[in-house]
């Protein structure tokens, strides 16, 4: 870990202390301190907008489409969430992440304005701050948060375009959602009116609440399966829509699931008319941090042997362990598993999906209050007749697991402990 990203994460922590991690879904608070600032944001800041809205898949879209759009020679701002291996990488502006130095610049303002705001939304305005002062942005990238309607992020009022990736049933206690309707319509039912509304691959079944959600709602809407699709042919991907056919090729790209989150970013960027050469170009620089992503040189790498193979994927959600478990079944080889898990993201629904693996080390996610303990996250594996052993750290994890004999391991379940891993390594 480098000694800039140790004196970001100290500073992250002195927020943590003053700001409340609770998620409080209320726009009055980044409403009253933009008012403080005397900052519009539909006036004062650089960019058209593209607001990026779902439960799984968010930094998928995020991340190619900053891809595309930087190969398109476009100057570009992203906020993202949760950070990956530093507080820093939230916040992308023109070519570059945000200095330590205006990160802490613009949070001592909003400290000394004595605005009351969860930690969420001091980041968001820290993101506002150092935009405001940006010259030449042509587009904004922004990711909501875990809702929608009431999201600090819900700002705009004349998005470029809204994208809505997988919805599922997360954070239902956060949201106060008691089923599936009550989750589309946070996140479908405040969607604006003027804008072009696209949606990703859904189940059938919220696919038809999210089309009644939005029946009245004038904008331009495209959905993935009638106006654009991803199709698999002999392990080649394919992309179609009314303007023809893509083959796709990304080295860092492996499962359908993520293809079909990009499938979304490929539609946007056709309509923006840029070149198929640029968006092809652009697909094989795709950099997913900690999502289905190979480890296959640093520290944490070497602790294995040769014949092992290392797989870092922040899976915290059903679906999005779904995903991995289905890539799995490409590898020949006997499959492991380091599992650590937030205590809000249901350990005993999740555990249905880890049958795969021969075995199983729970740990504690780094520095997490509200991460599973080892020992719950066993005995949940035991119910479920699945061989797991715990280990204090992400290193014995690995040590316990680690032989001559060749296998894959997958450290799953968390974005936080991903971005650990990273850093380690």
């Amino acid at each position: 870990m480098t000694a800039k990203i140790l004196q970001a994460e100290k500073f992250y922590q002195k927020l943590q202390s003053q700001y409340s991690r609770r998620i409080n879904l209320d726009r009055s608070r980044i409403f009253a301190a933009l008012d403080k600032f005397n900052i519009d944001p539909n006036y004062d800041l650089p960019g058209e907008i593209f607001q990026i809205i779902g439960s799984d898949g968010k930094n998928t879209v995020v991340q190619s489409l900053k891809s595309i759009l930087i190969q398109n020679k476009k100057n570009i701002s992203t906020f993202t969430s949760p950070a990956i291996t530093s507080p820093l990488d939230r916040i992308f502006l023109k070519n570059k992440f945000i200095s330590l130095y205006n990160f802490k610049d613009a949070a001592k303002k909003i400290m000394g304005s004595k605005c009351k705001l969860t930690l969420f939304e001091v980041i968001t305005l820290i993101y506002i701050l150092n935009l405001k002062n940006q010259k030449n942005i042509d587009y904004q990238i922004n990711e909501a948060g875990c809702g929608w309607n009431k999201d600090s992020t819900n700002l705009f009022n004349f998005p470029k375009a809204q994208i809505i990736t997988n919805l599922n049933f997360q954070h239902k206690d956060l949201l106060g959602a008691k089923n599936m309707h009550d989750i589309c319509k946070i996140k479908c039912g405040a969607l604006n009116h003027n804008t072009k509304i696209y949606i990703g691959k859904q189940n059938p079944k919220i696919l038809k609440i999210i089309k009644k959600i939005l029946k009245k709602n004038p904008s331009q809407k495209y959905y993935y399966g009638k106006d654009f699709k991803i199709k698999k042919k002999n392990n080649s991907y394919f992309y179609y829509d009314k303007k023809g056919v893509l083959k796709l090729k990304a080295s860092e790209i492996h499962s359908d699931g993520i293809w079909e989150n990009i499938a979304l970013v490929i539609r946007i960027a056709r309509d923006l008319n840029i070149k198929n050469k640029i968006i092809l170009k652009a697909l094989k620089k795709i950099k997913l941090l900690g999502r289905l992503q190979f480890i296959k040189k640093g520290k944490i790498r070497k602790l294995l042997f040769t014949k092992e193979d290392l797989l870092l994927d922040g899976c915290h959600s059903q679906k999005s362990i779904l995903n991995h478990v289905n890539f799995l079944k490409s590898i020949n080889k006997p499959k492991y598993a380091i599992w650590s898990l937030m205590k809000n993201r249901e350990p005993e629904k999740y555990v249905k999906y880890l049958k795969c693996f021969k075995k199983i080390v729970a740990i504690k996610i780094p520095n997490e209050p509200n991460s599973c303990s080892p020992m719950l996250l066993k005995k949940i594996a035991d119910r479920n007749n699945i061989d797991c052993l715990v280990a204090s750290n992400i290193q014995a994890a690995i040590k316990t697991i680690s032989s001559e004999k060749p296998k894959c391991i997958s450290i799953i379940g968390s974005l936080y402990t991903a971005g650990k891993v990273l850093n380690l390594n």
